[in-house]
């Protein structure tokens, strides 16, 4: 299972836990990247997503999320035909950021694109790609509950 997570996904675990929403995607994130620890599930990795974590301001947090992306093996190299889709998924509304990784995701063909940004996944929802998208809470207890 070909796994690609979003910044929102990977810095979920050190954000405020006091809301209960936002410790509970930290716990499906952890139990995800614990199945790409033991090796079940593959975390994907992209020169979008290494631009936009050293692009964090807050240095911890900054560190952290490197610390847990470093389980990925496959990186996505930027390529023409990544940007080409991106630019039409920003004429569907998509931010720069965001349609890059939803491109990344495509192209490398991920079994699942994973984001706790609601926007996104409307909007990405909306495209009707061939390319799964969910919350990690959703889809961790869909395919847990299926295996």
């Amino acid at each position: 299972m070909k796994i690609y997570m979003d910044v929102c996904c990977l810095n979920r675990p050190f954000d405020d836990q006091t809301q209960d929403k936002i410790r509970i995607e930290s716990d499906a994130m952890l139990a995800i990247l614990s199945k790409c620890v033991s090796g079940e599930w593959q975390l994907l990795s992209s020169e979008v997503l290494d631009i936009e974590i050293e692009n964090t301001q807050d240095q911890w947090k900054k560190s952290k999320v490197y610390e847990l992306y470093k389980l990925a093996e496959d990186k996505i190299i930027l390529n023409d035909k990544i940007v080409k889709r991106a630019l039409e998924f920003q004429n569907s509304g998509l931010k720069s950021f965001d349609s890059l990784h939803v491109a990344s995701a495509e192209y490398s063909k991920a079994d699942i694109f994973l984001t706790t940004d609601k926007k996104l996944l409307h909007t990405v929802e909306r495209l009707k790609l061939d390319l799964k998208t969910a919350n990690p809470i959703n889809w961790f207890m869909e395919v847990d509950e299926n295996e």
